[in-house]
């Protein structure tokens, strides 16, 4: 297991980096391949399986992804749909998953070796409870 961030700008505190890296392995075990925390403005990637290379264009890559997470965000917010509120989004790659999961402000983006959608779905929670859990924290400080 490779947790990263000592040499990056650190846009979250150690321990929810911690927190999220924990749910995420408990939830998918060793098919999680990476975890990355992101905000408006920009991401930290906190975990990459030690069997994978660190040469990603996380930049290009991530900022698909806020787009992405930032217009469903804003799409479903204010429309009533039969299937109810948006709660995460998955992708399917020809190598493996991601989960795009996170609150207005802030989001996570898990990648995945094959996994169930209950998986999925426990882990989803359990991040957006996390991310909450900060939020409401900081606000109270």
């Amino acid at each position: 297991m490779a947790l990263y961030g000592s040499d990056m700008a650190n846009i979250l505190s150690d321990t929810l980096a911690e927190e999220l890296v924990s749910i995420s392995r408990t939830g998918i075990g060793d098919s999680l391949r990476s975890a990355i925390y992101f905000n408006r403005s920009n991401f930290e990637q906190l975990y990459l399986r030690d069997d994978l290379e660190r040469d990603a264009d996380l930049d290009t890559f991530v900022g698909h992804e806020w787009r992405g997470f930032r217009d469903t965000n804003n799409a479903y917010k204010t429309s009533e749909t039969e299937l109810g509120p948006y709660k995460f989004t998955i992708r399917a790659f020809e190598n493996g998953y991601l989960l795009r999961v996170g609150t207005e402000r802030v989001g996570v983006l898990l990648t995945t070796d094959d996994v169930t959608m209950q998986d999925f779905e426990e882990v989803a929670e359990a991040v957006v409870r996390i991310l909450n859990e900060h939020v409401e924290s900081r606000e109270h400080q």
